[in-house]
């Protein structure tokens, strides 16, 4: 996507070492996902990685019936982000795109899974080490962008094991960086429009 495509090059140029170290961190840190948002024209991209015990309350590869069912329902929320995000209703913002997957898990059977879900395992340095990592990709369509002056995260309450989420948003303004916790799960963005 062209827009998660100037998130991840807006955020390499505003912070080189600090994107690279809070990735790598982040993907084996428990509690601690990673959220990427990028504000372009009236469009919001978002782009969420969390280990697989915040997501599931496991990392390793799917072995029963309930592990299976455990990941099939995080995809499912996953891909529903205004389960998780609270976007101000005056920014007027519609789902353009929503995508949920597992990474770096082995032996998870996606055969049954809804064809709207993307639910694709890829063995990675992760997968070697035991690590299993859900990543979602979302944008947005907002009819008044300049009104997104705040996001709640019901994604805590969702994910009970999820502990923060480091924030990196960028804007016409610039980026900036933000540590949301599941005791103040919110954060205030009226500076960077």
């Amino acid at each position: 996507m062209k827009i998660l495509s100037l998130l991840t090059v807006t955020a390499v140029i505003a912070s080189p070492s600090f994107a690279q170290d809070a990735r790598k961190a982040e993907s084996h840190e428990h509690g601690v996902g990673q959220l990427d948002i990028a504000f372009e024209g009236t469009t919001i991209a978002m782009e969420l990685h969390a280990p697989g015990a915040d997501i599931v309350g496991f990392e390793y590869a799917a072995t029963s019936e309930e592990d299976h069912d455990a990941i099939d329902a995080a995809v499912v929320l996953l891909s529903k982000p205004f389960d998780l995000f609270g976007l101000p209703a005056v920014a007027g913002c519609k789902v353009i795109s929503a995508s949920a997957e597992l990474e770096g898990a082995e032996g998870h059977d996606d055969d049954d899974k809804e064809e709207n879900h993307a639910d694709h395992i890829d063995q990675d340095e992760d997968a070697e080490e035991g690590h299993a990592e859900f990543h979602a990709e979302y944008v947005f369509e907002c009819s008044n962008l300049s009104a997104m002056t705040e996001i709640k995260f019901p994604y805590f309450e969702a994910f009970p094991n999820a502990k923060e989420l480091e924030l990196q948003v960028v804007s016409e303004k610039g980026a900036s960086a933000f540590e949301i916790e599941r005791d103040e799960p919110s954060v205030n963005l009226s500076e960077l429009f």
